[in-house]
């Protein structure tokens, strides 16, 4: 393996990790701060409530579907 291309695995394991949708979300988030930021609004607030909800979310999709505990 080139060492490009260990270093491009280490960062998507670094950033993305095992939830996708969790990166993609924050991501999301910081983007549309940026834009509403460079526009003067007062934005702060974006980022901290999708992380948030995502990992309520993610929560929620881990939880079982039978309703039992996990063990």
């Amino acid at each position: 393996m080139t060492v490009l291309r260990r270093f491009g695995k280490f960062w998507w394991n670094f950033i993305v990790g095992d939830d996708w949708r969790l990166a993609l979300t924050a991501g999301v988030a910081l983007a549309i701060t940026a834009l509403l930021a460079a526009r003067g609004v007062s934005v702060w607030w974006i980022t901290p409530t999708a992380v948030i909800v995502s990992l309520a979310a993610t929560l929620v999709r881990a939880r079982p579907s039978n309703g039992s505990p996990m063990n």
